[in-house]
């Protein structure tokens, strides 16, 4: 496949700052000057079969709500992301808007790089706005991970609303702390080191 190594540096650039989000084949293709949405499609799949870039499916359940169907995009290499961004120190992330979905896509391969043989891996969101950044199906076992970079963090409707559907086993809000805590009602909050422990078969 022929690629111009310009509008294909600008194709990253475009997924660091959308770092986390769902993607638009046909956004991203007005940004690169009004190239196809084909190109975009195919410059996806060109990051994401050399493993640069992450292409999270949505977890598909069937729970009599209109679900969103596109997929998540992340670039696994958080220093990329970083990179892409400009971003060259602590001090400059932490003030960055993309902190939180640098911390997501972080936590999304440490999740992927723990997952047990046969799991399946997603993301849960409706069009009326439940959404769980993580889905995690093993076998009979449902796994549900919020991620928020925060030592405090909060949820909001969508998150317990997402549990409501889902039903899953767990659930965990996965956040920069030095150990884990009882949210409520049977969440947890957890650091990314407890994530083999949880994913465990």
């Amino acid at each position: 496949m022929d690629v111009a190594a310009d509008q294909l540096h600008r194709f990253w650039r475009m997924l660091a700052h959308l770092q986390g989000q769902l993607f638009n084949a046909s956004q991203l293709a007005m940004a690169l000057g009004g190239a196809s949405h084909n190109t975009a499609i195919r410059y996806l799949g060109l990051l994401v079969d050399t493993m640069m870039v992450r292409r999270l499916e949505p977890f598909l359940v069937n729970t009599g709500k209109r679900l969103v169907k596109s997929p998540k995009t992340y670039i696994r290499d958080s220093g990329l992301v970083h990179a892409l961004l400009n971003i060259a120190s602590l001090s400059d992330l932490q003030g960055h808007p993309i902190v939180g979905a640098s911390w997501e896509g972080f936590v999304v391969e440490q999740v992927a790089a723990h997952l047990p043989a046969g799991a399946e891996m997603g993301f849960y969101r409706t069009a009326a706005g439940a959404e769980m950044d993580i889905v995690v199906q093993m076998g009979s076992r449902r796994l549900a991970l919020e991620v928020k970079f925060s030592a405090a963090p909060t949820v909001t409707k969508g998150f317990w609303q997402s549990v409501s559907d889902l039903r899953p086993t767990s659930s965990v809000v996965v956040a920069p702390v030095a150990r884990r805590y009882p949210f409520r009602d049977g969440v947890e909050v957890v650091p990314v080191w407890d994530l083999p422990e949880l994913l465990a078969p």
